[in-house]
């Protein structure tokens, strides 16, 4: 069952994206007309503009988050370091796969006095953070969306996916997990390897860190974090079309719920198509498939710009070299 299961994983991606860019591409064909006629104003590119600062500095603050996940572990690393580390590997989750930026970052890390477990363990909690913050703003600002919403998800299932992540990440659940890697690695690792995530017993200490305290702070950050990504989306949305201040809830869940399927669907490098189709499929009764239409394609340039530029910046200051 389980060779099925990965022999279908790959064919399972294609279908997805398949399947996106055909809904993507039929409603852009039934709105072109209507696309065509957006006009964007002097105040349109102002907003885009503030979008695209608001959109840097929620990558900045991501980085930052990152770094107090590592201190979480009582494994703090220089704050210039760790953002260069952070910045220049984040362009990497638009590579196929979208797990290249998790390597550069686990490869980094444990080159430092930091075991390889929590290296793994502490790179990997940030999504699962991502993802409860997610679920927070969804459920909290799209209490009235859920039920008018094309294929709208139940607040329970929000409910529930919300609880079994903040189980998740509860220190006696993540603990175990950091032992049980430790040990595997240690038992397993030759004295000498090179690779991109493999470390020496040399460079890696034999005793595994832990969590000593639910990590609420970085969880906080996370919310921060969705939470400026969510104001940059909104400022995008507002240069296409006139929002109304009852609709910035909806916008905020809408967006939420978007970028949290554009985080965990497969075959989504960056969760390019998955997070535009639905963001359209959430947002085309509260407002004009055209307006959505424009703001999703000028959100993913104003994304890509803002991780491309970051991670240049932290690339020309230097990127630190492990001590």
């Amino acid at each position: 069952m389980t060779g099925l299961r990965s022999q279908l994983k790959p064919f399972l991606r294609w279908v997805i994206l398949g399947a996106t860019l055909f809904f993507l591409v039929k409603t852009l064909k039934d709105n072109a007309g209507a696309v065509a006629d957006l006009r964007i104003t002097g105040s349109s590119w102002t907003a885009l503009a503030i979008a695209l600062g608001v959109t840097f500095v929620a990558h900045l603050w991501s980085g930052w988050v990152w770094l107090w996940i590592l201190r979480e572990f009582d494994r703090p690393v220089p704050l210039g370091w760790g953002l260069s580390v952070y910045l220049t590997t984040n362009i990497a989750k638009y590579l196929p796969g979208n797990v290249w930026h998790f390597y550069g970052r686990i490869s980094a890390i444990a080159k430092r006095d930091v075991p390889l477990s929590v290296a793994v363990v502490s790179v990997l909690l940030e999504p699962l953070l991502m993802a409860a913050s997610a679920l927070i703003i969804a459920g909290l600002g799209s209490s009235t969306l859920w039920g008018t919403a094309p294929g709208g998800v139940p607040p329970i299932l929000l409910g529930l996916g919300l609880g079994g992540v903040l189980v998740g990440i509860h220190p006696r659940i993540l603990n175990p997990i950091i032992q049980v890697l430790s040990k595997l690695k240690l038992k397993k690792a030759p004295p000498k390897t090179e690779g991109l995530l493999e470390v020496s017993p040399e460079s890696s200490p034999p005793t595994a860190g832990k969590l000593t305290r639910y990590p609420l702070l970085p969880l906080l950050g996370e919310l921060g974090f969705l939470l400026l990504r969510g104001a940059g989306f909104i400022l995008t949305v507002q240069a296409m079309t006139l929002i109304q201040p009852g609709q910035l809830p909806q916008l905020m869940g809408a967006f939420s719920f978007a970028w949290l399927l554009g985080l965990v669907v497969p075959g989504a490098p960056g969760g390019i198509g998955i997070f535009e189709a639905t963001a359209i499929a959430l947002l085309d009764q509260q407002f004009s498939p055209a307006a959505i239409l424009g703001a999703v394609a000028f959100y993913r340039l104003i994304s890509v710009v803002a991780e491309a530029s970051a991670a240049a910046i932290a690339a020309l200051i230097g990127k630190g070299k492990p001590a």
